[in-house]
């Protein structure tokens, strides 16, 4: 055997041995939270300095993917094994860990800011808070690193806390490092991303590949309709806007591109479908989970507040793709091109029930972590019903979902672990109160521009790190000045998670756009473009939910309902605006009535309502009155 596949052979059976170590925690019950963030963190170390060594060699073609905030790929890394300086820092992760949990009891009875840190522990805690920032660094970036930097100078040189205290409160208390949001991602996200790695090993990437094409393949502008049904489902198990990229891009962007569609466009539908995955229940971005800790609400509630929001996005990015191709006389595929969608369920269909037995489970309340964890257990199971499906199952299946589950979580578990130095420093300084004070000054105590500020930070933010971390940081400092201007905590969580999540898509650095733009070798300036203008709902949204929580389904259920039905009409004219055609091509005036019909109805109300409808009624008298112009069509692409 050679040393290299010694080399792989350790890396799959710690990171096999990391995903049972959670799906057996997840059957037992978990120990006691500092036992279990830190090893759940040890895992994760020990991968990410053996996945990326200090000494990246070794051809291109050879490399391994460096993964996004639940598992898309952002970068690659070489493969070459890991040098000394990789070792060490896996031997001193080790060490530092192996001291709290021989010191957990010690450290849980301690008495913080009054029982001083040994010698030791100082040593130790200035050492893995280094640790914990290079892993972040070889496999995040440098943007989630860097801000954690400068959140430690400014509790040492600004909060004038002393380096001792700062130790103390990152190494061994569970308010730094092992704080609340590593404890997220022990206790829920890998096991979902686990639940997703055994979907996609036992077919359920072609089942929602075939499903969407057998609904929408043959009508207009079908393959981009595809994209977005097969996205949003694909959604449901990954949460990853590049992941879904990767997976549906090479089949959908080349079946546009073949059907006439621009290349931009292409790469917009697909990134915009795809980054619309970290809003889509049941299984939503690892944020989502953060999300329902930080607001101590079950995970399904925060699926039923993300419900209303998610279907608009869709909606708004579905008829995007048939107006566009509508306008410029798109058709779909041949019949004969398409799978059958009673052969199909026939064939496959079994392959929901896991997604099912989830779904079932938070419904009937129990836990997110048992739910995720029947769901993976049935993954097998339901595979081997049918001739159909169990053909490639086996031993080496489990296996690989087993590992790639691990693989593609340390990412989520590292970007919480360094959001917990962030997060430790804020609680120790008190620098949200600060930070919210100076929101609101720049705000004048006007709710609407407390939101734009947030926006534009949960922007810029989301360029430089994943959703999670970028959410963390928001709600840490902007969320509490958008509460205190009005807004109730779910609508001014939901705002924050929105933003943090459509960076994905907003120029200049949309990762997204870069992932599919790349697929559909278009310029990336304007399929960034193009993309905002598909997902323009979802910039809209979280806006009128701020102002009206009945889209968050908060209410009595026929305000619900109603401003459900009036927001859905309201995103169908959004789309029909922005892309030039609803019955036929619009003219000038009936854009702009378009336009304003959809804010009027997207914003819950009854008069707002009638007087979007009023405008989009004169528009359709109008189409259908007026002798309708030719729409020129472009040619396909070559």
């Amino acid at each position: 055997m050679t040393a290299d596949r010694v080399y792989k052979m350790t890396i799959a059976l710690i990171a096999v041995g990391m995903s049972v170590y959670h799906l057996v925690v997840a059957f037992i019950g978990a120990p006691q939270q500092f036992f279990f963030r830190s090893t759940h963190l040890l895992f994760a170390l020990a991968l990410v300095f053996l996945l990326y060594p200090s000494l990246r060699k070794g051809p291109a073609s050879a490399e391994v993917e460096i993964r996004d905030d639940a598992g898309g790929v952002i970068g690659r890394a070489g493969t070459a094994r890991a040098s000394w300086l990789d070792w060490l820092l896996i031997a001193a992760s080790i060490v530092t860990i192996a001291y709290i949990w021989i010191n957990h009891e010690h450290l849980l009875t301690r008495f913080v800011y009054v029982d001083d840190p040994t010698q030791t522990e100082l040593v130790l805690g200035t050492i893995f808070v280094v640790i914990v920032l290079e892993a972040t660094r070889r496999i995040i970036g440098l943007a989630l690193p860097i801000t954690a930097v400068i959140f430690l100078l400014y509790a040492f040189f600004v909060a004038n806390t002393r380096p001792e205290q700062i130790i103390e409160i990152m190494y061994i208390t569970t308010e730094g490092i092992f704080g609340s949001t590593l404890g997220v991602s022990a206790a829920y996200v890998i096991l979902f991303v686990l639940f997703g790695a055994f979907m996609e090993r036992t077919g359920i990437g072609q089942l929602f590949m075939d499903f969407a094409l057998s609904l929408t393949g043959h009508t207009a502008g079908g393959p981009g309709k595809v994209a977005v049904v097969s996205s949003s489902m694909f959604g449901t198990v990954s949460g990853s806007a590049v992941a879904n990229v990767l997976v549906d891009g090479p089949i959908t962007i080349p079946l546009m591109k073949r059907t006439g569609f621009r290349p931009p466009f292409a790469a917009a539908v697909e990134s915009v479908a795809s980054t619309g995955g970290q809003i889509m229940p049941p299984i939503m971005g690892a944020a989502a989970f953060v999300m329902a800790e930080f607001l101590a609400v079950s995970y399904l509630q925060v699926t039923m507040w993300a419900a209303i929001p998610a279907l608009l996005y869709y909606v708004a990015v579905f008829f995007a793709v048939h107006f566009e191709s509508k306008r410029v006389g798109l058709l779909g595929l041949p019949r004969s091109e398409i799978p059958r969608f009673v052969v199909v369920m026939r064939e496959r269909g079994h392959l929901f029930l896991p997604i099912l037995v989830v779904l079932g489970g938070l419904i009937a309340g129990y836990s997110a972590p048992l739910c995720a964890l029947a769901g993976t257990l049935s993954c097998v199971p339901v595979a081997l019903l049918r001739k159909s499906t169990r053909r490639n199952i086996n031993l080496l299946t489990i296996w690989h979902a087993l590992e790639d589950g691990a693989k593609n979580s340390i990412a989520v578990a590292l970007a919480c672990a360094c959001a917990g130095i962030i997060i430790g420093v804020i609680t120790m300084t008190g620098a949200a109160i600060n930070f919210t004070a100076v929101v609101l000054n720049l705000a004048k105590d006007m709710l609407p521009l407390a939101l734009v500020l947030t926006m534009m930070a949960g922007i810029v933010l989301g360029m430089g790190m994943p959703t999670t971390p970028a959410y963390i940081v928001m709600v840490s400092l902007l969320v509490p000045a958008i509460i205190k201007l009005g807004a109730i905590p779910p609508a001014a969580h939901m705002f924050a998670f929105y933003f943090a999540i459509l960076s994905a898509i907003t120029p200049p650095v949309a990762l997204a756009v870069y992932a599919a733009a790349g697929i559909a070798k278009a310029n990336l300036w304007e399929s960034g473009w193009a993309a905002v203008r598909v997902g323009a709902a979802g910039f809209i949204v979280p806006f009128m939910f701020v102002f009206e929580p009945s889209l968050l389904m908060i209410g009595d259920w026929f305000t619900i309902l109603s401003a459900a039905t009036s927001a859905t009409i309201g995103v169908i004219c959004l789309a029909g605006g922005l892309h030039g055609y609803f019955l036929r091509e619009v003219r000038l005036w009936e854009r702009i009535a378009l336009l304003s019909a959809a804010v009027l109805l997207i914003k819950p109300g009854y008069i707002t309502d009638a007087i979007g409808l009023a405008l989009l009624l004169s528009v359709i008298v109008n189409q259908k009155l007026v002798s309708p112009a030719k729409a020129t069509a472009i040619p396909p692409v070559k």
